[in-house]
């Protein structure tokens, strides 16, 4: 059994797999260590000064470990305009990226715009074997573990055209990690009633380490019926990398992608 820390002070439940900080723990999560991404600012702190424990006592929670809504609970997201999307593909493209030689590293930068202000959107990447799940129960990247065991991967807040970005280095990728999918949930997306219909201009784009784009997806179907979205992954063939653009999602929450892909959640 595993203990994460998580958005909050509190232990880690199942319908929160969606807050760890960044102290690596290895073995199973349990649905009492996935702790409430739904927790605000203001919970944490009184739970903090309060003294309140848990299997995560001991352990400092981390600032990149509070999701983003705790820090302006009432604010509304601001539209953004996309970005330029030179080299576009259609949903269920595959394209290579290593083209003018071997790819060390690159950052996927996502965005989307809301109609429904309730629409909070979280990026995360799950880092899969050649089985199709993860390698391990921490190999998975977002707010709250912002840093793959490697630390080849690592999450990103975004000020300037994306809203969030996951950067990877290949030259210190597990030789195990065959590939890396790319997912946009909506926090608390079956709690309020929330899906992808909501949302707008959703892409993901890729860039190399001269911050030049070797591939961009937009996705132009949103589906009411889907709460977490796989827009698109990379993955290994032939020794290169490459990027296939999915644009495909489930009606999960983050803890329900996890047991997708092999997280172990008790």
């Amino acid at each position: 059994m595993v203990d994460i820390p998580m958005r909050s002070s509190a232990p880690v439940t199942r319908q929160t797999v969606l807050s760890i900080n960044e102290r690596k723990v290895e073995g199973a999560k349990t649905t009492r260590t996935i702790t409430s991404i739904n927790h605000t600012q203001s919970q944490t702190a009184s739970k903090a000064s309060s003294g309140t424990t848990s299997s995560m006592q001991h352990t400092a929670m981390h600032p990149s470990a509070m999701h983003p809504s705790a820090m302006h609970p009432a604010s509304t997201p601001a539209s953004k305009p996309l970005p330029p999307l030179v080299h576009m593909v259609q949903k269920g493209q595959k394209t290579p990226l290593e083209n003018s030689g071997k790819l060390t590293s690159i950052k996927a930068c996502l965005g989307w715009n809301v109609k429904n202000p309730a629409c909070d959107v979280d990026v995360s990447a799950f880092l899969l074997g050649a089985s199709g799940k993860v390698i391990g129960d921490s190999w998975f990247v977002f707010y709250g573990q912002t840093k793959s065991p490697d630390h080849s991967t690592v999450f990103h807040v975004e000020d300037g055209a994306d809203r969030e970005s996951i950067s990877v280095d290949f030259t210190k990728l597990d030789a195990s990690v065959a590939r890396i999918v790319f997912v946009l949930t909506i926090n608390e997306a079956l709690e309020k009633n929330l899906n992808f219909g909501m949302l707008q201009d959703a892409y993901i784009r890729i860039m190399d380490s001269a911050d030049a784009e070797l591939v961009s997806f937009k996705m132009d179907e949103y589906y009411s019926n889907v709460t977490s979205m796989m827009i698109g992954e990379l993955y290994l063939h032939n020794g290169a990398w490459k990027f296939n653009a999915i644009g495909n999602g489930v009606a999960k929450d983050l803890a329900g992608l996890c047991e997708m892909y092999g997280v172990q959640v008790i």
